[in-house]
């Protein structure tokens, strides 16, 4: 599998790449656009949806991940990566990627002292239930005819979701020994590299 990267501008990176790691996968850290190079997918982490947004438009990130996105690249957005990814954002105007058709709110749940973890039904991943951990997350509000909803929580708000190659969680997988959302996103990895393979042949 080729080496997957992981937006190291603020948040939560890290831990997203000891996931990776413990998954046998080579992670790297992607602070400037060249970084994005050779990659075969790529995570953007939760963390300040602000700071990140300004620091990745002062880095030149969006026209460069728009082509990749356009291109095939599986992305998975974590978190504030959900509100980056998302082409609407409710009651706000800053949108970046504009890559999935989908509305978010942006800490839908509350302040940092309403985070909370919940059990989630997640098809895709089959049994057990994931335990997901919310923090300060967003919620999809609404999603396109393309999109995908993964998952949702019991009263009914979805919390996950899939568009071709992105893929978008409003909580933070990479906070629990649950490894099968990050091994959902690299089997995409795997498919596109192997498509990719056997193209060249």
């Amino acid at each position: 599998m080729k080496r997957v990267g992981v937006l190291a501008l603020q948040g939560a990176f890290a831990e997203h790449m000891e996931v990776l790691r413990r998954l046998g996968v080579e992670a790297v850290p992607v602070r400037v656009t060249h970084e994005l190079d050779g990659l075969g997918g790529l995570i953007i982490p939760g963390g300040e949806s602000t700071t990140i947004g300004k620091l990745m438009v002062e880095y030149g990130f969006p026209r460069a991940l728009q082509r990749l996105i356009k291109s095939g690249l599986p992305i998975l957005g974590t978190c504030s990566g959900m509100i980056l990814l998302a082409d609407r954002i409710r009651g706000y105007e800053q949108t970046l990627l504009r890559a999935m058709d989908m509305e978010v709110s942006r800490n839908a749940f509350g302040r940092q002292v309403d985070s909370f973890e919940v059990d989630l039904q997640v098809p895709v991943l089959g049994s057990p239930p994931f335990h997901a951990v919310f923090i300060r997350a967003p919620r999809i509000e609404s999603v396109g005819k393309g999109v995908e909803v993964l998952a949702t929580l019991p009263n009914g708000n979805a919390v996950a979701a899939r568009q071709g190659n992105l893929i978008a969680l409003a909580f933070h997988p990479e906070l629990t020994d649950d490894t099968r959302f990050h091994q959902f996103f690299l089997s995409s990895v795997a498919e596109r590299a192997q498509a990719s393979s056997e193209e060249t042949r």
